[in-house]
């Protein structure tokens, strides 16, 4: 059976890399203008080895941004074989973090690293053989995925939705699969170019200046650098908080908002005051055992704990703050729960991100509370109240605030 099935598809193999290596028609070189001319791109300061220096560089800020970038999208939309765990209860905060920061430096590597292989789209003939073709092709699909991802996750991040009419979640996650596809590929395609650079050290065209920019390759790199670390100084004390007066270009301060705290939906946006403040509201609490019904005066007569947890936001910002509620575990046995179960928390809110599923892991912990106080002090409406869950290690969209209901879901 083997034999028989590479007996037929060897020819086909060979088939298809015959039409892979089939030449191009040459265009008349009436059409070499402009940028096709010989001449037209005379700095010195570009070659291949600072092209593979920018492009590893580059290449890390891609992977990690990829990386958690999964993560995170996992998180709140888990697959079946998916698991998330409540402890160390700031591992979000930090894996976000890195995705926007490393999103954000990649900015000004991305600009170098164009900067440094542009005259190569403008070679003479354009493309040799169908393979060169496709290769050329794919580098437009990887530039198009990379310039997408960045700038889309700046509209997020900077809460410009507007300029997005399509839903940013699914495009931004889809097109990163796109990107990272082409990279590969264009990876492979490169190594061999990639290793001899990265062998060659040609300190004599390195250290001096050369061409028309007076800046040594060395010195490119240098501001790339520079560049990349004045992003990050400047967008990072969202979520590394002594740092956050540096952080002139970042969105969100840790310490700016009601209680000190930073909102991003505020209780007018959701629609929520009338409900909210409403003296007939109560949380609705359901379970095997039945359904009960609690005021905020009976959830502040139960046994109170005291947990320090961070809010961390998919837009990379986060705070931390001491939170003062009812475990929700308590409240769940109420009605005949167990830790065991996965439980759904409803928010009063109609539209958004107005409930979340809390998994047994993150039921069980104790630090996972339906709060009722923010440092001390009652919930401003715009944290949630009169309350919401706060557990640890989970995205601020899933931490829902003016919470209406809590369901404990069947095995």
């Amino acid at each position: 059976m083997v034999r028989r099935a590479t007996a037929v598809l060897r020819p086909i193999g060979e088939r298809l890399i015959g039409l892979l290596v089939v030449p191009v028609p040459t265009p008349s070189d009436a059409l070499r203008r402009g940028p096709f001319r010989g001449d037209a791109f005379s700095s010195a300061s570009r070659s291949s080895w600072l092209t593979s220096r920018l492009g590893i560089a580059l290449g890390i800020c891609f992977g990690v941004c990829f990386v958690t970038g999964l993560l995170s999208h996992a998180i709140q939309h888990p697959p079946g074989w998916f698991w998330w765990p409540a402890r160390p209860v700031a591992l979000y905060r930090v894996t976000q973090g890195m995705h926007v920061a490393t999103g954000l430096a990649a900015f000004p590597l991305l600009s170098v690293k164009v900067w440094s292989v542009y005259p190569k789209l403008f070679t003479w003939p354009p493309a040799r053989t169908v393979a060169h073709a496709a290769e050329r092709l794919l580098i437009v699909v990887l530039m198009a995925a990379s310039l997408f991802q960045l700038v889309t996750g700046l509209f997020n991040v900077a809460h410009w939705y507007s300029l997005m009419p399509w839903g940013f979640l699914h495009a931004h996650y889809w097109t990163a699969w796109l990107g990272v596809g082409a990279l590969l590929v264009h990876v492979a395609t490169k190594l061999p170019v990639i290793r001899q650079s990265l062998r060659r050290s040609e300190p004599s065209l390195l250290d001096k200046p050369v061409g028309e920019a007076g800046l040594s390759r060395r010195g490119v790199l240098g501001v790339a650098g520079a560049a990349v670390v004045a992003v990050t100084l400047a967008t990072v004390g969202q979520t590394v908080r002594p740092l956050s007066r540096l952080s002139v270009l970042a969105p969100r301060r840790p310490d700016i908002g009601p209680q000190g705290l930073p909102v991003n939906t505020t209780a007018i946006g959701a629609r929520v005051t009338t409900p909210a403040l409403d003296p007939a509201y109560r949380l609705v609490l359901r379970g095997p055992a039945g359904e009960r019904l609690f005021t905020p005066d009976d959830l502040a007569a139960m046994p109170q704990c005291t947990a320090d947890l961070p809010i961390t936001c998919v837009e990379g910002w986060s705070a931390g703050a001491s939170w003062t509620g009812v475990r929700l575990s308590d409240l769940v046995e109420l009605v005949g729960g167990s830790t065991v179960d996965t439980v759904l928390v409803e928010s009063l809110q109609e539209s958004g991100y107005r409930s979340s599923l809390l998994d047994p892991a993150h039921l069980a912990d104790p630090l996972t509370l339906l709060a009722l106080r923010l440092n001390g002090e009652p919930l401003h409406l715009d944290h949630g109240y009169p309350c919401r869950l706060i557990a640890p290690n989970r995205p601020g969209v899933l931490q829902t605030k003016w919470v209406g209901a809590v369901t404990v879901m069947a095995r």
